[in-house]
């Protein structure tokens, strides 16, 4: 039986004069954000703020998880100029904070590693004081495609395991849980200074001592950046949502990611890994 939506889940309306100009934006130069492809509760709180997370590599991805709304094909080869129009992007709506992320591209060599190193270069070379994070793909565990992006400099790496190992067959096959921890591992052996982050999903079906040792692996693979938040299916197509998590849990799940020594927890229903990422940009 499909569960009902409690009350705390309810969006309040925004305004939607801040979204129409960032979609004129991103539209006049040809961009897509992960915000409208994968359908995120927070858009109209997000473009109102004239923040948005910067999709690149086309819409279109190869792996098939069924949590994610974002379509899936044969993508088109990455575009020359798109990090010059991202690095646009971020300096017409005046970022302090970009967000980088990608679909996931198996069908590349190296995962698309080289266009995320060009974006983060690209942003940094026109906005100097703007902080880039990226949200990466695991690259099939390819560590010189990692070290790629690692060497061009990100401000925050995140990659995120987004569930328990027991639920990737069916949430994430083509992931490999172990893979995604290597990856946050291997991310501090090239740089120790680099802060990482990661994003678990809740609400899939998962046991709270499952996801208790979640963020014991997390800590174990050097994470210091911690996102928690409600499942939400795009459809009756995708996997179904089991539970919806109450706020005094989320709580809970954050009191406990800080005692584990994670310095940046952000936890509740509408969280998402780069909602208000600037708010935990480290040091």
């Amino acid at each position: 039986m499909e569960q009902r939506k409690p009350a705390w889940l309810k969006v309040t309306v925004q305004s939607n004069q801040g979204k129409l100009k960032v979609e004129r934006l991103l539209a006049d130069l040809a961009l897509t954000t992960v915000c409208k492809e994968a359908g995120c509760p927070n858009l109209m709180e997000c473009y109102s703020r004239k923040t948005a997370t910067f999709l690149i590599l086309g819409p279109l991805c190869t792996r098939h998880c069924t949590f994610c709304n974002i379509q899936k094909g044969q993508p088109e080869p990455p575009a020359p100029d798109e990090p010059d129009r991202v690095a646009q992007a971020v300096a017409a709506l005046a970022l302090k904070h970009a967000v980088v992320t990608s679909v996931t591209r198996d069908d590349l060599p190296d995962g698309g590693a080289g266009q995320f190193a060009k974006v983060i270069t690209a942003i940094k070379d026109l906005n100097p004081e703007t902080t880039v994070e990226v949200l990466v793909p695991d690259f099939q565990g390819d560590n010189r495609a990692l070290a790629t992006v690692v060497a061009a400099g990100p401000t925050v790496l995140n990659h995120n395991v987004e569930t328990v190992p027991r639920l990737y067959p069916t949430v994430r096959p083509g992931a490999d849980y172990r893979r995604s921890l290597a990856l946050l591992t291997q991310a501090k052996k090239i740089n120790p200074r680099l802060p990482t982050k990661s994003g678990v999903m809740v609400g899939l079906g998962e046991k709270e001592d499952e996801l208790i040792q979640v963020f014991k692996d997390l800590r174990a693979a050097g994470c210091e950046a911690l996102t928690i938040g409600q499942y939400l299916a795009p459809s009756r197509h995708h996997h179904p949502v089991v539970e919806y998590v109450p706020p005094a849990r989320f709580a809970r799940y954050k009191a406990l990611g800080l005692e584990l020594g994670f310095r940046h927890v952000a936890a509740g229903p509408f969280v998402r890994s780069s909602y208000r990422a600037a708010e935990m940009v480290m040091d």
